[in-house]
């Protein structure tokens, strides 16, 4: 089970990696291309001798930027799906922002209680949203509607928004791993990240430093 654990978080990381390195190429890419063909018109221009192929190939890396108005729609799919798959990764990493500096003025049985019944609401609505989502991408599933300029190359809207369900699908394992710790207390709270107590740890290793 733990190797199967850290296999999925390995994933987890990596799959994330992969979305924002895709996202960076192909934004790079389209911006590059859309820049180019002007410097090859501007060589044509000023050298005579060789215009015909430096309009040549100005007008080839016009064409291929052209042909990239799918890059926008790609860019937006892959920010997408690293919203909705970082959500689970964000609530395993405490990387989403806790405000409980009233709740650690409570006793430790009140701040589990807190915990629980915060971890409950948020189940609830990891729930109602996964299936939610799902209802909606089983109707876009049903209509075979085609994903904008995505469409000609067999993605369809429901590829794209099948990380809904499967993003809080996700987080709703995530808040129930919380959940059982809590119950078996081997933690208070849901964890959260605690930008209080990150900024005074930056202060102290700053004051160490020579």
């Amino acid at each position: 089970m733990n190797a199967l654990r850290r296999t999925w978080e390995h994933f987890e990381e990596g799959f994330i990696a992969f979305l924002l390195a895709a996202m960076t190429l192909v934004t790079f890419v389209y911006v590059v291309l859309n820049n180019l063909y002007s410097v090859f018109y501007s060589l044509g221009d000023n050298w005579p001798a060789a215009s015909e192929p430096m309009f040549a190939i100005g007008d080839g890396i016009m064409g291929m930027a052209q042909a990239m108005t799918w890059s926008s729609s790609l860019t937006k799919a892959l920010f997408g799906w690293l919203i909705f798959f970082g959500l689970s990764y964000g609530v395993r990493t405490a990387g989403h922002i806790g405000v409980d500096a009233l709740v650690k003025l409570a006793s430790k049985p009140v701040q589990r209680l807190i915990g629980v019944i915060a971890c409950l609401c948020c189940l609830a609505y990891a729930g109602l949203l996964a299936v939610a989502s799902y209802e909606w991408i089983n109707t876009l599933m049903i209509a075979e509607i085609g994903a904008e300029d995505l469409g000609h190359f067999g993605i369809m809207q429901w590829h794209v928004g099948l990380i809904v369900p499967v993003g809080f699908a996700l987080v709703f394992i995530r808040f129930a791993e919380i959940l059982v710790r809590i119950l078996m207390n081997r933690q208070t709270g849901l964890g959260l990240a605690d930008e209080a107590a990150e900024a005074i740890k930056l202060t102290e290793i700053e004051e160490d430093k020579p």
